[in-house]
């Protein structure tokens, strides 16, 4: 026998919930542990959707399985309880968070979701079970009481797609509005008043928390009173306490899942879940029981964010006795408006960029930083909730808070920082809208993209990796594109972790735990890590690139930057846009946590390409070749603000101070990730196509490289075996119609490597001179030429020919790749010495005639190669 049951004082979710185990479970009965709610109960009496047995029709000695749902709390499911005791099989189905009492099951279906009926309804979706328009409607009604109409915080996208399946499949609107509305009786209208008029607002780690107290004679469903207090008030969490003639109920409501009250109220006897719960217990004082319940409130909630979580570190600082002129100098050069002043190790005080140019401007230069410094500076300590720093740094005036250990200076938080968690506070309390995937448990975390988007082996690399930055006591994130490509569901080959402390030690450690070989890069604190691992009987390599954070300035425009060890934070205020400029923390505590401080997800989705400083170009001039070619990639669309930048650098000559190979590099990258002709004609758009090299023709240039983009995807049909670099053939195209001077003199201007340089100029060449050499075809040994000329030349050579060839020389090249490239003599020397052929320069011979007769199609066979060779060798 089998028995479906859910938890006292059933609710319309808990019976549409056993309405749904009962279609999955045609045998089962339905069991009640205790009433349903007066309005669940009305709509039974109505519409009989199915049958209930009572407790004591059931002979307990028969029943095989129980069926749990919408509860997972022992003490919830009253005298059925018993027969967990029994041994026998147990099914759970579930919403609500696991607890300290919860049921053992053997098999469990629970996922945190504003209704349990959703659950079921996605489950009759996807086993193509049928459901009746009076199904549709009870399931209906459980996910709108549930989720209040889905308008609480706990509603996820899933419950509104339920709902939308659910009116296809014929759920009444007008019966579900008609049992959900529900008009204020006068005793009820006196209860909410009374609770009203009670309530006190206790602030508990920077949440607010409402308890209110009233006294009711008659028992009754009052959880919609429940809502309209909440309606009215602005609080995080509601809890009231209503007396009733033998007994105290407690109701809970939360807008935060900061405040689980189900958690809260199961230290009473109840349960439910974050964002609704109740309790009954028996008469106690109202005064005791309200200090309880402060307690375990207290208990449960934590401060949502502290000063560790937010801190940027490490900190540049400065010693007392420097003068002001040097600190203006650190402050320019590292772009900070405030650093903290040190004696030895110890902090003193602030001083801000304010004072010290007014300092400068009153002819102090020379003075002291010590003199001007704010000696008395609000400060805080590493556990100090954000709550309280924000009421200080409001109340104070003060934009920058130096975070202490010890009177070391171990971060700091600045007005920036406050602002942008107060932001992220607001987009949790009040649900404003993301993608289906950023649910509000996951709104900023994407380890579930993670585990979708990345392969089994890099995520428990990364799960790894997230540990060991634990025991070190170091920061871990995966950074730049890979989390890039992770919000966009691209692949990204690439793995590339920041660590905040030694990046070098981390990357050996890693190493170890992986069995990895690591290189380290001490001159730039970097490490690349091969990892080898074996699949389907394959070798399979990949490499983890380690960096320490770091933080860079440049001396003059366009020069190489200096480097500097430094914070997450800064370390992404580095790189080129904003898009690039996201991280993913993986530190156990917070593996998945998605880092964005300068609005990299917002540019993601609108498609656009930001720098992050308007110097940006000036400092790395090759970033407007980096924008061009994501513009081209992704398909986004460069800022109006970025492109005047652009414009700025190309009228500033910025690129006439470029050194070493950054321009060859983002070059090379341009030509081989874009449509090449796209991507040029963007580059002269901008003017920078003449600071490659002022001889370059742009309407030549472009239709040459559409000619080629046309070509190597007509090559790459043939399913060549042999590799090629498509962007060094790009980059062949470009330099065609120049001279020999003009050629090299741009491949210098760009700073190719010199064997790229010269292995370039020497395919040009090649290509050039066997072009001129075609002959046209009405020679009887037109393939045997043919073959003679290509052979000596690699593929990319051959290509080249391809684009500039004309017609009759393209069939041939391409017969030549196709048919000819392949063929050799089936016979071998082995094969000669057998025919009694002496060893020697007759096997060279023999071997060059047969391969001649076959490039003419002729000797089809080993057996005609072998005749062939009896008459010429002998």
């Amino acid at each position: 026998m089998q028995i479906i049951t859910t938890h006292l004082n059933a609710d319309f979710d808990a019976i549409a919930s056993c309405m749904s185990a009962k279609k999955l479970y045609p045998e089962a009965v339905v069991v009640l542990p205790g009433s349903m709610e007066r309005r669940v109960k009305l709509f039974f009496e109505s519409f009989h959707p199915f049958e209930i047995k009572k407790i004591k029709e059931i002979e307990p000695d028969k029943v095989k399985t129980l069926i749990v749902v919408d509860t997972r709390s022992i003490q919830r499911i009253g005298e059925l309880s018993q027969f967990l005791k029994k041994g026998v099989k147990v099914h759970l189905y579930d919403h609500h968070p696991r607890g300290e009492d919860d049921i053992k099951a053997d098999f469990e279906i629970t996922e945190q979701i504003g209704a349990l009926a959703s659950l079921f309804t996605e489950i009759f979706r996807k086993k193509n079970i049928s459901i009746t328009p009076l199904e549709a409607t009870l399931l209906c009604l459980g996910i709108y009481e549930e989720t209040g109409c889905l308008l609480f915080p706990s509603t996820t996208s899933r419950d509104v797609e339920a709902v939308a399946y659910l009116l296809k499949r014929g759920a009444n609107l007008n019966i579900v509005s008609q049992f959900l509305k529900e008009e204020l009786s006068r005793e009820e209208i006196f209860l909410l008043n009374e609770l009203l008029n009670s309530l006190q607002e206790h602030l508990i780690n920077g949440v607010r928390i409402n308890i209110g107290y009233g006294v009711q004679e008659e028992p009754q469903d009052i959880s919609h009173i429940a809502h309209k207090v909440m309606d009215i008030i602005d609080t995080e969490a509601l809890f009231l306490i209503i007396e009733m003639q033998d007994k105290i109920l407690i109701i809970g409501r939360s807008n935060t899942p900061q405040v689980d009250v189900g958690l809260i109220l199961s230290q009473f006897g109840g349960g439910g879940h974050w964002a609704a719960g109740s309790a009954t217990l028996k008469e106690m004082p109202v005064t005791l029981l309200i200090e309880e319940l402060l307690k375990f409130i207290k208990g449960y909630i934590k401060p949502q964010s502290i000063a560790r979580d937010l801190m940027t570190t490490p900190v540049i600082s400065v010693q007392w006795n420097r003068t002001i002129k040097e600190v203006e100098e650190m402050m320019t050069k590292y772009g900070i408006n405030a650093i903290p002043v040190l004696k030895g190790e110890s902090f003193i005080g602030v001083i801000t960029r304010g004072v010290v140019e007014k300092a400068i401007f009153h002819g102090l230069k020379n003075s002291k930083v010590v003199d001007f410094a704010t000696t008395d500076a609000y400060t805080a300590e590493e556990d100090t909730p954000l709550w309280e720093i924000e009421k200080n740094m409001v109340e104070l005036n003060q934009r920058f808070v130096p975070i202490l250990k010890e009177q070391k200076v171990v971060g700091v938080i600045t007005r920036t920082d406050i602002l942008r968690n107060l932001y992220e506070e607001l987009i949790r309390k009040f649900k404003i809208s993301k993608p289906k995937e950023e649910s509000e448990e996951s709104r900023r975390n994407v380890a579930n993209l993670m585990k979708e988007f990345l392969s089994e082996e890099v995520y428990e690399i990364l799960r790894i990796a997230g540990n060991l930055a634990e025991e070190m006591g170091s920061g871990a994130y995966l950074v730049g594109g890979t989390v890039r490509d992770l919000l966009m569901r691209r692949p990204s080959p690439d793995i590339d972790i920041v660590v905040e402390g030694d990046g070098i030690a981390f990357a050996h450690e890693l190493a170890k735990k992986i069995d990895g070989k690591v290189t380290p890069h001490p001159r730039f604190a970097t490490a690349k890590i091969l990892k080898e691992i074996k699949k389907d009987g394959e070798i399979k390599r990949f490499y983890i690139d380690i960096a320490t954070a770091r933080t860079e300035y440049y001396e003059s425009p366009a020069a190489l930057p200096k480097v500097e060890t430094s914070s997450i934070k800064k370390d992404l205020y580095r790189r080129d846009f904003t898009i690039n400029a996201l991280a993913v923390k993986l530190n156990t505590k917070d593996f998945g946590l998605l880092i964005d401080f300068f609005g990299g997800q917002r540019d993601i989705k609108d498609k656009k390409i930001r720098v992050l400083h308007n110097l940006s170009f000036v400092e790395d001039p090759t970033r407007a070749i980096r924008a061009i070619r994501f513009s081209e990639k992704l398909g986004f669309k460069i800022s109006k603000h970025t492109e005047n930048l652009i414009k700025l650098a190309v009228k500033m000559n910025i690129f006439e101070k470029l050194k070493g190979p950054r321009l060859y590099e983002e070059l090379i990258l341009l030509l081989k990730e874009t449509l090449p002709h796209h991507s040029i004609k963007r580059l002269g758009d901008y003017g920078l196509l003449k600071l490659i090299h002022p001889a370059i023709e742009e309407r030549t240039i472009y239709n040459d490289l559409a000619k080629a983009y046309e070509t190597i995807q007509g090559i790459e049909l043939l399913f060549l075996k042999e590799e090629y670099r498509k962007e060094f053939i790009y980059l062949m195209v470009i330099l065609w119609n120049l001279n020999l001077s003009e050629r090299e003199e741009l491949l210098h201007r760009i700073c190719a490597p010199v064997n790229i340089k010269r292995e370039l100029i020497e395919n040009i060449s090649s290509a050039q001179k066997a072009l001129q050499l075609f002959t046209a075809e009405n020679s009887q040994e037109f393939n045997v030429q043919i073959y003679n000329l290509l052979k000596p030349l690699n593929i990319e050579t051959i290509i080249l020919m391809m684009i500039y060839a004309k017609e009759w020389q393209k069939k041939a090249i391409f017969n030549y790749l196709t048919k000819l490239k392949d063929i050799k003599p089936l016979i071998t020397g082995e094969d000669l010495k057998k025919l009694g052929i002496q060893p020697g320069p007759v096997y060279r011979k023999i071997l060059e005639s047969i391969l001649r007769e076959k490039l003419q199609g002729r000797l089809l066979s080993k057996e005609e190669e072998i005749e062939f060779a009896k008459k010429i060798g002998s």
